[in-house]
């Protein structure tokens, strides 16, 4: 290869001549806090696996979603984009929302598809089904798909099986939904979905998929967003009862059980040198569940709001052999992950305004990040109010705060709904690195210093708020309880008829 001058095209290069292209496996947990992890430090979690993922490669201590809730977070990881330009808000999609990820947004695996990569995914889409199935994965560049389509509590809890033998899932999640299917591609595989055996079903598409991939030479993009540890947990006969945390404990373990199974595929199928490993999640901690909810380690509050336990989470990049092991505390992002996937196949970036930025200098060279500035938007996002925070460096300002329900049950009185929304002129600032719990505002007054940072915050906001042109609305189209997915389209009553 000619040499270059620039280092992050000297990475770049270096790849794609000493070896085939590079693979992906994308992993996302749900609902998963900052503090959920043994390798982040809980006492009492079981995640072999993940542990090993840390200590053997790049363990993030500053890394963001950019929602406190599931589809909004969703569509930013896979975009690179805030969820306000794709219009994936406010709040989440439902079985029968007629909106979705809109088609002429550009995902992960679109932009690997050009290139040959195969593209698969396992678990929870969150994106969308609507009118004949026009927004599942498959007409998102995935050409395989398994899972379930939004979030497994969308649907009645009470007569399904979340543990062995016989135990009811936990709660009542939404009674009046169609029960919650299993869908291969475009079809509809088993509804309602038996818990116990989803994992392993997961695990042996996955090891499948790679497994072909590798047979045929071609590289390959998975992507596994888990449905482990949103509430109900649930977990089969290989987790169940195994943990030390309770039902949330199991259904981790049982997330990391797959993990390894990915792992073990990796190695026995010779690529794992050859494969960059990514773990994260898509929002913090559902507080109000209690010991079944997660825990957001020294955070403040959790999911549904835009305080630090909301938004900030796990994240580990594996991959033997170019990333050494060890801890960032560079700012970093999901909207990241698209554009240095695509600088690492050598990919086409979407001709669109992009969020997201290139952390491979960061990753392969332990180099500065090129994220200055991290936004946090509420779960229900406008342009009359803006964004709620923003964060430079180690300060993060608060224009905004407001509570959330998924946060409730904390003695903290500024996580539960009744913390109304309130606005903050001059905004709260917090310096993260001293006080990451968010307790202690730093006082402005007759410090020159913390003046000017607060300066340049209030510029950033600007200078961004500027950029943000808002998406189309989806989830404000609204629900159409016969866009729901009906196994038996035709049957009568629905929803309760819809089983196979």
């Amino acid at each position: 290869c000619p040499p270059q001058t620039q280092p992050v095209l000297v990475i770049a290069a270096h790849l794609h001549c000493s070896a085939s292209p590079p693979n992906f496996v994308l992993l996302f947990a749900d609902d998963l806090g900052f503090g959920d992890l043994g390798c982040y430090g809980h006492p009492s979690s079981i995640t072999p696996n993940l542990n090993r993922l840390a200590a053997e490669g790049l363990r993030f201590t500053d890394f963001y979603c950019t929602s406190p809730v599931c589809s909004p977070s969703r569509a930013s990881l896979l975009t690179g984009r805030y969820q306000t330009r794709s219009g994936v808000y406010p709040g989440v999609l439902y079985p029968g929302s007629r909106g979705g990820l809109p088609l002429n947004e550009t995902t992960i695996a679109e932009v690997l598809k050009p290139l040959g990569y195969a593209t698969a995914m396992i678990g929870k889409w969150h994106l969308g089904v609507g009118a004949n199935g026009s927004y599942l994965p498959t007409k998102q560049g995935f050409d395989h798909y398994l899972g379930i389509p939004y979030s497994h509590d969308m649907g009645p809890c009470r007569n399904l099986t979340c543990f062995p033998p016989d135990i009811k899932c936990f709660g009542f999640c939404d009674v009046g939904s169609v029960l919650v299917p299993l869908m291969h591609n475009e079809d509809i595989k088993q509804q309602p979905v038996d818990f116990l055996d989803l994992e392993s079903a997961y695990s042996d598409f996955a090891v499948d998929f790679i497994t072909s991939s590798v047979k045929k030479k071609q590289p390959f993009f998975l992507y596994y967003p888990a449905h482990h540890t949103h509430y109900p947990q649930y977990a089969g006969p290989g987790a169940a009862g195994r943990s030390l945390r309770g039902p949330f404990g199991d259904a981790l373990l049982e997330l990391d059980n797959t993990i390894g199974n990915l792992l073990a595929t990796l190695e026995e199928m010779g690529v794992i040198n050859n494969t960059l490993v990514f773990f994260t999640a898509d929002n913090g901690p559902e507080l109000m569940r209690m010991s079944r909810g997660g825990n957001a380690g020294p955070l403040k509050c959790g999911k549904g709001t835009t305080y630090e336990g909301g938004m900030r989470e796990p994240a580990i990049a594996y991959w033997p052999g170019t990333i050494k092991p060890g801890v960032t505390h560079e700012l970093a992002s999901t909207l990241d992950v698209l554009p240095t996937i695509a600088s690492l196949a050598g990919a086409k970036l979407p001709p669109v305004m992009l969020d997201g930025v290139d952390m491979t200098e960061l990753l392969v060279r332990r180099g500065k990040s090129k994220r200055e500035t991290m936004i946090f938007y509420p779960t229900s996002p406008s342009e009359k109010y803006g964004l709620f925070a923003l964060r430079m460096g180690k300060y993060k300002a608060h224009f905004y705060t407001h509570g959330a329900e998924h946060s409730a049950t904390t003695p903290d009185r500024d996580c539960p709904a009744t913390a109304v929304l309130t606005a903050h002129d001059p905004p709260l600032l917090f310096d993260l690195e001293a006080d990451p719990s968010e307790n202690y505002p730093l006082t402005l007054e007759g410090d020159p210093d913390l003046q000017a940072v607060l300066e340049q915050i209030q510029k950033a906001k600007l200078e961004f708020e500027a950029s943000m042109v808002f998406g189309e609305s989806q989830i404000s189209k609204g629900t159409d309880p016969d866009l729901a997915p009906c196994c038996n389209p035709q049957c009568s009553p629905r929803p309760s008829c819809c089983r196979c």
